[in-house]
């Protein structure tokens, strides 16, 4: 299936001088699946709604310090490369390109619906990420804002003091809250409403009942409820109890299951290529290599590597965030660290990887023991 089959035309093109009011109107005006932003008429990268939910920039500041850098897709490319290029990219829409002449636009959710029947091949267990962050309902939002940040998540649920899922919130839900208390703060009450805003319990602004899919169910029933109730992910929960968080299929998550590939090396799939400096995408994937072939009984099935920019520098070197997740035969294993430079960060979160897989294998030994001695118990 080529793109140019679910891709649109219909789009909005503004230029980099255009104010940022005139952005916000024209998603209020036509609901657009992104603005494409161009430069003397030059693409130059597109602006999404959720970005301007998600950023309190005055309304006078041009659309060109709101870009988002996305790849330019070919209108006769593949699905597939195109979900790659989306997960890869960090973006859920991109402009498509015909002979070098801007043609339309392609975002997450036309891919997702041109391969929904497809999708129930798939369940959410051989998908879903786990090893999530969850955090309690007291836990103030200064401290959720924090583990968003440090962990590249947009999302986390919430628990009560038993562990059963209580809510979830969002980095929407916190620029919703930030946004309301600043409209109503004057100019010099800004500094002391923000740290009332930091100080609030995450119970006052979750959102409450959670919708959740079990690890059994197919990913063409999660991704229907995902449109039907306009989420970008699910928590997961084990089918005996939905009150507990085993963890969270998103959109991207699909995205990223459509790039799946058969090949001759480890399918390595890299968020933010664009930040690889002194490493490439061939250094990475055979470091990665080189740790699963030191343990022989875990294969490796899709390994992706996410690498997300700070604006902290140090001699002109920006801090980077690097997390590293492996689907194996063994179940999930992950490793994140940060560093001056994707080389650095990506070292301290393969080490941190390492760590993880030998304790990962650690616990699978204790199990294989515990069985043994079951069995020879049952023996007696």
């Amino acid at each position: 299936m080529d793109i140019a089959d679910i891709a649109t035309q219909e789009f909005v093109e503004v230029d980099a001088d255009q104010r940022l009011s005139k952005v916000r109107s024209i998603f209020e005006r036509e609901n657009p699946k992104g603005v494409i932003v161009t430069d003397d008429g030059d693409y130059s990268g597109v602006i999404t709604q959720q970005q301007l939910l998600q950023s309190h920039i005055e309304d006078d500041t041009k659309a060109g310090a709101m870009v988002k850098s996305a790849p330019k897709i070919e209108r006769n490319a593949d699905v597939r490369d195109v979900a790659r290029m989306l997960v890869e990219g960090d973006t859920k829409v991109a402009p498509v390109f015909e002979a070098g002449d801007l043609w339309g636009i392609i975002d997450a959710d036309a891919i997702l619906r041109a391969v929904l029947d497809n999708l129930d091949v798939l369940t959410v267990d051989q998908i879903y990420t786990d090893n999530v962050v969850s955090i309690t309902e007291d836990t103030h939002l200064g401290r959720v804002i924090n583990l968003l940040r440090e962990n590249s998540v947009s999302r986390l649920p919430v628990v009560n003091e038993d562990g059963q899922l209580t809510g979830m919130v969002t980095t929407h839900d916190i620029v919703d809250v930030a946004v309301r208390n600043m409209d109503k703060a004057t100019q010099g009450d800004r500094a002391g409403d923000i740290e009332r805003i930091l100080d609030l319990p995450v119970y006052d602004e979750m959102s409450s009942p959670v919708s959740t899919i079990d690890l059994e169910d197919s990913v063409k029933d999660a991704v229907e409820m995902m449109f039907e109730y306009d989420y970008a992910g699910l928590v997961v929960t084990p089918e005996y109890d939905d009150s507990l968080v085993a963890g969270i299929l998103t959109k991207t998550d699909v995205l990223r299951a459509l790039t799946y590939t058969e090949e001759e090396h480890m399918d390595v799939q890299i968020t933010n290529v664009e930040v690889l400096d002194t490493i490439t995408r061939d250094d990475i994937r055979q470091s990665i290599e080189q740790v699963a072939e030191k343990y022989q009984e875990m294969s490796v099935q899709h390994a992706h590597v996410r690498f997300h920019q700070h604006r902290e520098k140090l001699r002109g070197t920006p801090l980077i965030q690097c997390q590293i997740r492996l689907r194996t035969t063994h179940g999930q294993v992950a490793g994140s660290g940060e560093g001056y430079g994707a080389e650095s960060a990506f070292r301290v979160a393969l080490d941190k990887l390492e760590r993880n897989v030998v304790q990962m294998k650690g616990m699978r030994s204790d199990e294989e023991y515990k069985g043994q001695l079951l069995r020879k118990l049952n023996e007696l």
